[in-house]
């Protein structure tokens, strides 16, 4: 009986241990094939945008109360605030001249990926150009239904910086 206690004791000691170390990979591991598919996502994101598909691009949201945004230094909102920005500025554009995305990076963690970038957004809402050169993070979560976007962060860049 002692040495079957002690021999499970020592299971769980290795099942913990090997749990701790996955933890600690979530950090350093690159996750390729994840990243290629928050790319892909961010990717159809675009093109959602391009095509003026409000559905689609709303699509690519997980709202709920979790959900939350941070933009133009302005306090915290969520689901139903972003949505109806989104709506009503996407949606208001006439023309998408240019969608770029510079210093793009994607570091995952395991189900959680985190998108950075500086955007360089040259849309025309009619006869009228909008330059839009932000810092702007992204927050996915991997969902049955793909990566979904849980947070947004936009914040003016620096035009300095972003040269």
């Amino acid at each position: 009986m002692k040495t079957r206690l002690l021999f499970t004791l020592i299971m769980l000691t290795g099942v913990f241990i090997s749990e701790t170390n996955a933890q600690a990979d979530l950090i350093n591991d690159e996750f390729p094939e994840a990243k290629q598919e928050v790319l892909e996502t961010f990717g159809a994101i675009a093109q959602s945008i391009k095509e003026g598909d409000m559905d689609g691009l709303i699509a690519f949201h997980a709202y709920g109360p979790k959900f939350t945004e941070f933009k133009n230094g302005e306090p915290r909102n969520g689901s139903a605030d972003n949505e109806a920005f989104e709506r009503n500025t996407f949606g208001a554009v006439t023309e998408v001249v240019k969608l770029d995305a510079k210093d793009l990076q994607i570091a995952v963690y395991g189900d959680v990926a985190n998108m950075t970038f500086h955007s360089d957004f040259h849309l025309k809402f009619g006869e009228d150009l909008v330059v839009v050169n932000n810092q702007i993070s992204l927050l996915f979560v991997k969902t049955d239904d793909g990566w979904k976007i849980v947070h947004e962060h936009h914040s003016p860049l620096n035009n300095e910086t972003g040269k």
